[in-house]
Parts: structure tokens; C-alpha cells; sequence
């Protein structure tokens, strides 16, 4: 492949943020987790480098991890040797924790003021005791599968029927490399079901030598299955010992946490509204991205809350707002997303169908006494208005498709 190649589709609103870093002494991080879309942008970085900006290609170097023709480059000496000896401007490097103490020779290189851009599929990557060579050095930018507009542009369907593709997305997820069998579901589930085998035992069995295999899918099951339901390690460890497995709540939570470490799961604490901080127990999990559920334990179309619920969640973090639960008395708000200095109340259901859930969704935001904005998500049409006692209402694919707010 040649790094200057044209590219099926383009993630702008990554490629504008990065683009602000471009020349600048500060290294570009870009994690997320596998197969979510940083090699295809890291080239896109590179074309944009040749085509725009009309950089040499001799001066790019392009280092992809996993391509067994760099399986030489097994430690930070190998791979500053080999740098050393292209003498690159701008270096690329694709997965770079598969290079044992690679935080050594970036850092050198960043010494020489080489612009340098690496990508990484586990969030702790730079919270070693190694990360301490590139303290105060390096930007960090999040890379999440496809949203629901990037799915639309990537299996080119902007002429069809919003509601047709979204039941596609709901169904299958934003894993980019899904667009290449669109049609084919059990093609589908069988790519995301070896996407995540690939981060259990890449990035968590032979990372953190995990013996007991069987109790990592045993609670990512557990998870799958409680999307929007708050609950603590304690909690599956007492599921999990009536199913007559035997685990203690410690490893219940080394777990959670080196799923949280691939991106295959996020944590999203709580916060009590009223006390005005972050609870420490019974914290929310939501999927890197909603086809894992789905090709783990099956589609079942009567949890549709929790899908949408999710799918909201992964957008809110997309757009780069910090996103908590809220706890307000007896009363739980869905996502309180805050970005900077603006804060906003969410509440997603399917459909406001009764009084009973109208009530229960625009209860917990009318008791919140600030003037935020207040948003209900749901899937019905918007023929009613646009707010209720000031609370917006509106129809999540239009919310989706209208980005940056």
C-alpha cells in the first residue's frame, strides 16, 4: 500500500482536530479500541500530510505494527535504530504498545522535533511508569467507531430513509470494517465476535496472563446484559457465585477494569446532583460499541432502551463532552454531559408512550433547580413542539445526524 492511496471514506471531525497539532512539538495520541477506525485515519492523516499540505512522501515514515513485515521492531532500541536510519520528518506509528518500552525512543525522537503521531488500543498505555518520559509532551485524542452520520457516509445510503439505516446501525454497530458485508448478518456477527476475541486474548489474557478466560466472558455478559443499569462488582460477584462460579469482587474488578482499558467497555460514574459529587459505588458500564452485545448474546429487539441508551452515551463522548449519571433523591437522570463549562441533562427512552413514562422522564429534569439545558431523547416524531416547561424534545436520529451539538 501506498501511503498517499485515496481512502473510502473520511472522518473529518477527527481529521480537524488533528490537523489543529500539525508541525506543532507535541506528540498525537490517537487510542481507541481495535478496529475502530485509527489506522484508516492515521492514513487519512498521512494523505491529507502529501495531498494538502504537499509533504514528500520520503519524509513520512509509516510504522503499522500489524504488518509482520515490522516484527523486527520488538523494543524501543530496534525501533530507534530503525528511525534513525530513515531520517523521517513526520513519523507514524500504528499500535505502538506492541514495542516493549516504546515510550523511551518517542520520546527521544520527540527531542529531535520529529512530528510524530502513534495510535494505541488500550487507555492505560500512557499511565505507566514509562509515560513519565512523555509527561506534559502529548495530546491525546479518542477514536470511537463509526457515528451514525459516518455510517451513513461509509455505506453511501444519505438517500435512503433515516429510520431504515438506523435500524441497520442499532442491529450491527459502527465497526467501519461491517460496510465491506452490508446485507450479511451472520458475516457481521461472526467479524465482531473475532474483533472482540482479538481484545480478550491480545489485550487482556496475554497482556495481564489471565488464567481464568471463562469468568472474563462470564462478566462482559453480565455487562451486555445490564446496559443502563447501575450496579457494582460486589453485585456480580453474588451473580455469579448463584450461577455456582466462584469469584471474588477484587477480580471482579481488575476485570471490569482491564475491559475498561481496551475501550470494549466504558465506566460512567455517578453523580448526586443534590451533595454535588461523584458517588464511589454502583457505577454504569456501556459497550465501546452496541454490535459487541449483540454478537455476544444475541439480538433482542425488546431492549431497545438499552440500546439507544447506549448508543446515545458512546455520542455524547464522541462529541467530547464528559458524560456522569445523575442522581437527584430517588430519581436518576440518564447523562449529565458537561464540556467546556457548559453542562446538559439528558434523559433517552424509546417512546413517550404513556403518562407514566412521560412522567418519569420529564419528572427527575424538572426537579433539577438549574438552567441548563434540558434534553429528552426518544424515538418518536417531533410534530408536538421542540420543548415541554422548557425541557427540549427531540427525535434521537435527528439529534444523531445534526452533530456538534
Amino acid at each position: 500500500m501506498k501511503i498517499s492511496e485515496n481512502l473510502d471514506y473520511n472522518r473529518n471531525s477527527y481529521l480537524f482536530e488533528i490537523e489543529r497539532y500539525f508541525d506543532k512539538n507535541i506528540i498525537k495520541v490517537m487510542v481507541g479500541m481495535r478496529r475502530s477506525g485509527k489506522s484508516v485515519l492515521m492514513r487519512q492523516v498521512i494523505a491529507h500530510l502529501i495531498n494538502q499540505r504537499k509533504i514528500s512522501e520520503n519524509d513520512i515514515l509509516y510504522i503499522d505494527k500489524e504488518d509482520l513485515f515490522y516484527d523486527f521492531l520488538k523494543n524501543y532500541e530496534d525501533l530507534y535504530r530503525y528511525v534513525e536510519e530513515k531520517k523521517p520528518k513526520y513519523l507514524f506509528i500504528d499500535e505502538v504498545q506492541e514495542i516493549e518500552n516504546w515510550e523511551k525512543a518517542i520520546a527521544s525522537f520527540h527531542k529531535k522535533r520529529i512530528d510524530l503521531f502513534i495510535t494505541g488500543s488500550n487507555a492505560k498505555m500512557l499511565s505507566s511508569d514509562l509515560a513519565t518520559y512523555l509527561a506534559g509532551r502529548y495530546v491525546s485524542i479518542p477514536i470511537y467507531t463509526l457515528s451514525f452520520n459516518e455510517f451513513i457516509e461509509i455505506n453511501k445510503k444519505s438517500d435512503t430513509d433515516p429510520l431504515v439505516e438506523f435500524t441497520d446501525y442499532i442491529r450491527f454497530g459502527g465497526f467501519p470494517l461491517l460496510s465491506q458485508f452490508t446485507g450479511d448478518q451472520q458475516a457481521c456477527y461472526v467479524i465482531i465476535r473475532d474483533i472482540f476475541e482479538t481484545i480478550i486474548l491480545k489485550d487482556i489474557v496475554s497482556r495481564h496472563k489471565i488464567r481464568r478466560v471463562s469468568l472474563l466472558y462470564n462478566i462482559i455478559r453480565y455487562v451486555s446484559d445490564n446496559i443502563g443499569n447501575t450496579f457494582s462488582a460486589n453485585k456480580i460477584s453474588d451473580y455469579l457465585k448463584s450461577q455456582r462460579i466462584k469469584i471474588d469482587v477484587e477480580t471482579v474488578q481488575d476485570y471490569l477494569g482491564f475491559l475498561t482499558s481496551t475501550f470494549a467497555l466504558h465506566k460512567i460514574r455517578r453523580y448526586d446532583i443534590h451533595g454535588k459529587r461523584h458517588l464511589e459505588i454502583s457505577e454504569k458500564y456501556y459497550l465501546g460499541d452496541l454490535g459487541l452485545r449483540h454478537a455476544l448474546i444475541g439480538y433482542h429487539p425488546e431492549s431497545i432502551n438499552q440500546f439507544l441508551e447506549n448508543i446515545v452515551c458512546l455520542e455524547l463522548l464522541r462529541r467530547g463532552y464528559q458524560v456522569s449519571v445523575g442522581k437527584l433523591g430517588s430519581r436518576e437522570i440518564d447523562f449529565i454531559a458537561e464540556k467546556e463549562g457548559r453542562k446538559m441533562y439528558v434523559q433517552v427512552c424509546y417512546l413517550l408512550a404513556t403518562q407514566d413514562v412521560f412522567e418519569r422522564e420529564f419528572g427527575a429534569l424538572r426537579d433539577v433547580e438549574d438552567q441548563h439545558p434540558k434534553l429528552v431523547l426518544s424515538m418518536d416524531a417531533e410534530n408536538y413542539g421542540n420543548s415541554f416547561e422548557g425541557i427540549q424534545r427531540k427525535n434521537i436520529i435527528k439529534w444523531l445526524l445534526k452533530e456538534g451539538q
